[in-house]
């Protein structure tokens, strides 16, 4: 996606690597971490400046890991980094970590904890973003896993937080969190409420444990999306209660979750594990749908984001609904809820078939698109 603000490399990026440039000298390779490279300019920042070798990467968006390989494949960099989940293999014996830092704090909170966790007690964290998107309650957030964060001097908007001291933890990680969703009151086919859902979620997870007001309205339309649908997907997942939902209301449906966020895909598998429907419900790390086959989905779920990372932007949404064209079997049903601001009608109307608006509150629209409808009518 390209757009006006979407930015490969920023001010924020440059002042972590220049602020880390002594330590980066200093340490040897095999021994550097990075966490959130947007696409990559951290991890090749690194290896260009200072020679280093063997980096491990962690990039939550299978987009970024996606733009990362390529701009290494640019300029030759491939065998010079590892990606790796969020867990010891990223960070055992770590002892310099460059890191983006999220805008939740939940997301910080798992990532401060599984530094504290795995890597050197010498280990020292340069963290930064644009001034923007920094609040006082992340300093708070690292001060649980670590006993001096710092800020260093602002430049261009954009600041760093110098963090190093793990304090002890506790046996097991505090991440993902379980609860239970109770009362949901969700009318399914037969006429049988589904009041209860397990929900595990890890810490960068949207939304975490509960259930967003967006998600929570379509949900309530469960009951009416095409009855005799097989095969299903949950579009963006998140931590899997549509896709569960869905498979509780109807026992001969197949569901795929799929999303592009690491956390949500490790969440919604928890999640599945959790309500006992793993026999149907299968979940996958994708960039909108784009592994599935053609024509091989009865009906799509979808809550589409309107942000790009920090940025406000429809790319993602549109990436969706272009792939759910492709991926609906003629006469399959597309069912979204959008913020009501974005209209999104008319685009889904004009990439996947006839759209209805189904449903209205004072903030979300749910709509039913079905593929095929139009072009049969304009025949």
């Amino acid at each position: 996606m390209e757009a006006q603000n979407l930015y490969a490399v920023d001010a924020a990026d440059r002042l972590i690597l220049d602020v880390a440039a002594e330590a980066l000298d200093s340490v040897d390779s095999g021994k550097v971490a990075v966490i959130g490279d947007g696409y990559g300019a951290l991890t090749l920042g690194a290896i260009a400046r200072h020679h280093l070798r063997d980096l491990r990467v962690h990039q939550d968006l299978l987009t970024g890991e996606r733009a990362l390989a390529n701009n290494a494949r640019t300029i030759g960099y491939t065998d010079r980094y590892t990606s790796y989940p969020l867990d010891h293999r990223l960070l055992d014996g770590v002892q310099v970590v460059l890191l983006r830092l999220p805008r939740a704090l939940a997301g910080l909170a798992e990532i401060a904890d599984a530094i504290a966790r795995y890597a050197a007690p010498e280990v020292r964290i340069f963290a930064g973003g644009r001034d923007k998107h920094l609040t006082k309650s992340m300093n708070d957030v690292l001060a649980e896993s670590f006993s001096e964060v710092r800020a260093s001097r602002g430049r261009q908007k954009s600041r760093t937080l110098l963090v190093h001291g793990p304090k002890p933890v506790d046996d097991a990680p505090p991440f993902p969190v379980r609860e239970h969703l109770r009362d949901l009151g969700i009318a399914v086919a037969g006429g049988v409420p589904l009041d209860e859902l397990a929900v595990v979620a890890h810490g960068a997870a949207f939304s975490g444990t509960r259930l967003d007001i967006g998600t929570r309205f379509l949900l309530r339309h469960l009951r009416w999306m095409k009855p005799d649908a097989r095969d299903a997907i949950d579009l963006g997942c998140g931590t899997g209660i549509m896709a569960v939902a869905l498979a509780k209301a109807r026992e001969g449906i197949k569901v795929l979750g799929t999303d592009q966020s690491s956390a949500a895909v490790g969440s919604a598998a928890a999640t599945v594990r959790a309500n006992d429907v793993a026999d149907r419900v299968s979940v996958v790390r994708d960039d909108a749908m784009s592994s599935a086959a053609d024509n091989s989905a009865d009906l799509v779920l979808c809550n589409p984001p309107f942000h790009v990372g920090a940025a406000v932007h429809t790319g993602s949404a549109i990436k969706m609904f272009t792939e759910t064209g492709r991926v609906l079997r003629p006469g399959g049903e597309l069912w979204i809820v959008y913020n009501s601001h974005l209209n999104y009608r008319s685009l889904v109307e004009r990439l996947v078939g006839h759209t209805e608006v189904i449903g209205r509150n004072r903030k979300f629209t749910v709509t039913r698109s079905v593929r095929g409808l139009r072009e049969v009518r304009q025949r």
